[in-house]
């Protein structure tokens, strides 16, 4: 009976929802309850339980997405609605335009080849090396500039989850220890480097650290667009 009942639940698109949205509501509760500490990540939680459960009960990725897609769906209302704290910053951007396009014209390529040129000195395949390109665009640009320049998009859009997690795990303690203070610098690193999983953590720890990163994210992915069809096609 119990089998029954799961294989009844599962078939069911709304399943996927609602365990999707619960998981992620438990994995934010953990985070506030360690103090947003930054190796207990929603992103890095919530994957971790939903691939568990997805291998334990055999499912596969099609059947998942069938009812988790809204998420998919309200991604792009999300992202513009980091328009409403930057122009709520928008004073403090005027004042540092002139290291914000510094900060991008230095990072966006910095982003792209060390890690390439890592992979290349490391001997790993070809294929892996293109994937390595858009890590730190936002998964849709990315998919799309692997597309473009010939990666696998399954392979690209796994390194743009894992970049994310890795840069919002390290930033704090990083920042940190490089005794940067500025929440604006701090926040236009965290999403330059590590895109959406990283303006998140950045909207944790203050709220300009988090508008800063949102104007990281779209500038980087903008001019990595450029960059990868430019030197990698």
């Amino acid at each position: 009976m119990r089998d029954g009942l799961w294989v009844f639940l599962a078939a069911s698109p709304l399943f996927w929802l609602t365990l999707t949205i619960g998981v992620f509501l438990l994995a934010s509760y953990l985070a506030r309850s360690s103090g947003n500490h930054p190796l207990v990540n929603p992103v890095l939680i919530s994957v971790g339980i939903i691939v568990g459960i997805l291998y334990l009960t055999r499912t596969g990725y099609a059947e998942y997405f069938a009812g988790a897609q809204f998420i998919h769906f309200i991604l792009g209302p999300a992202t513009v609605a980091l328009a409403i704290p930057l122009w709520r910053n928008r004073a403090r951007v005027r004042e540092m335009a002139v290291p914000i396009v510094a900060a991008l014209v230095v990072g966006a390529p910095l982003a792209m080849f060390s890690a390439v040129l890592i992979a290349r000195a490391l001997g790993m395949p070809e294929a892996l090396q293109l994937a390595l390109v858009p890590k730190s665009a936002t998964a849709g640009i990315a998919v799309g500039i692997a597309e473009q320049i010939g990666a696998n998009g399954s392979l690209v859009a796994v390194l743009v989850i894992v970049t994310g997690i890795i840069g919002a795990i390290m930033v704090t303690p990083l920042m940190n220890m490089m005794g940067l203070r500025d929440y604006a610098a701090r926040g236009f690193a965290a999403g330059l480097s590590a895109h959406g999983i990283g303006t998140a953590r950045a909207f944790q720890v203050d709220p300009l650290a988090g508008a800063f990163s949102g104007l990281a994210m779209a500038l980087n992915g903008i001019a990595t667009a450029i960059l990868a069809g430019w030197l990698f096609s």
